[in-house]
């Protein structure tokens, strides 16, 4: 990605933003952490960048409208990293909204609608949900129009999608398992179950990650002497900023095949990158880095080739046993393992405390 944005000789290619975590940061380095995190093609982002304000392949008539880079006006943030952040959360609710059913029309900024087509997919959804809210119905429809919109800018830059996706798909196989996985905590250990159910990273994607914490006879983010463990073997591919991932298949690419997220990892002691992990085998301890916390606590998700898998359904969390049910509301829910109920409490409180067994 990088040699194409230097390449293409644009804007972007000069870009710099300051980023509390990552410093003076290039373009291209926020458009690679963002589209990590959020397991979302970087393609999008960029053809996404070109569309909305010129910058990829060329130079925004006034740069000094760039803090608007993506065209939300509206949104809090007005510079390119706040920028894509909204992007790929409305591209997740999109996508993520069509997948699980809860969308099922479109609903732009003058409060009109108009039904999604049963036969759509994921993805195209996700690009009409995006761009509904920044245009009303009459400019949404140029926008998405083949020929001369933004599928037309895509496959300018990067080729038709449509043969790239015959290449890859299905993305989720009909006859796929979930991988066998343990509790994120140690053996003959007992560690409070504090989120049930709820968004992956930020705020973003599907119902699909859930929340451990150590016992602690303090509140809030402290420095702990507990361990989060692998919950299968795998390799680390990433380790950084609280985050560690895990891919399960061993072709060293997050995009691809079962891979797991460990956030909240404190930066003593964690595992680096390249390490093989057996299951058991130490990540490091929780604590509240790598994002929003209030309090120490270990934040698990998986994805398949790419996408967030929902804790919940077909292809639920099994941890040893411990099977994850969603709640009335994001973080909460229970883990059922036959007769035995454990429900989660943000607080862990006692009678959310879930023993993981001797071997």
């Amino acid at each position: 990605m990088l040699e194409y944005i230097n390449s293409a000789g644009g804007f972007l290619s000069t870009y710099r933003q300051y980023l509390m975590i990552t410093d003076w940061t290039t373009g291209a380095d926020i458009i690679t952490r963002v589209a990590l995190e959020n397991s979302i093609n970087p393609r999008i982002l960029l053809a996404l960048l070109e569309y909305q304000s010129g910058c990829v392949l060329g130079h925004p008539e006034n740069p000094d409208e760039f803090s608007t880079a993506m065209g939300a006006e509206h949104h809090i943030r007005q510079d390119m990293y706040g920028q894509l952040t909204w992007a790929v959360h409305k591209l997740s609710e999109g996508y993520y909204g069509w997948r699980t059913g809860a969308l099922t029309e479109t609903v732009f900024l003058d409060g009109n609608t108009a039904p999604l087509a049963p036969d759509s997919n994921a993805g195209s959804v996700a690009l009409q949900y995006l761009f509904a809210q920044l245009y009303d119905g009459e400019r949404w429809e140029d926008v998405l129009d083949p020929g001369r919109g933004f599928p037309a800018l895509y496959e300018q830059m990067f080729g038709n999608p449509w043969e790239r996706a015959a290449s890859v798909e299905p993305l989720i196989p009909p006859d796929l398992a979930p991988p066998p996985l343990s509790l994120p905590f140690g053996p003959g250990k007992a560690w409070a179950y504090t989120g049930g159910p709820h968004q992956v990273f930020e705020s973003s994607g599907p119902l699909g990650a859930l929340d451990f914490a150590p016992p602690a006879n303090v509140s809030g983010c402290y420095a702990s002497d507990d361990w989060v463990t692998a919950m299968a073997d795998g390799l680390v591919v990433r380790s950084e900023l609280g985050v560690v991932i895990q891919d399960l298949d061993g072709d060293s690419h997050e995009q691809t095949g079962w891979v797991l997220m460990y956030l909240h990892i404190e930066e003593r002691d964690r595992v680096p990158l390249g390490t093989y992990l057996h299951a058991d085998d130490q990540i490091g301890h929780p604590s509240c880095e790598g994002g929003r916390s209030t309090g120490n606590h270990v934040h698990i998700a998986r994805k398949y080739n790419g996408e967030w898998i929902p804790a919940d359904g077909p292809l639920a969390f099994n941890l040893g046993g411990w099977v994850a049910h969603t709640g009335e509301k994001p973080y909460l829910g229970t883990l059922t393992r036959g007769d035995d109920i454990v429900t989660a409490h943000q607080y862990g409180s006692f009678v959310s405390r879930i023993s993981r067994d001797e071997p």
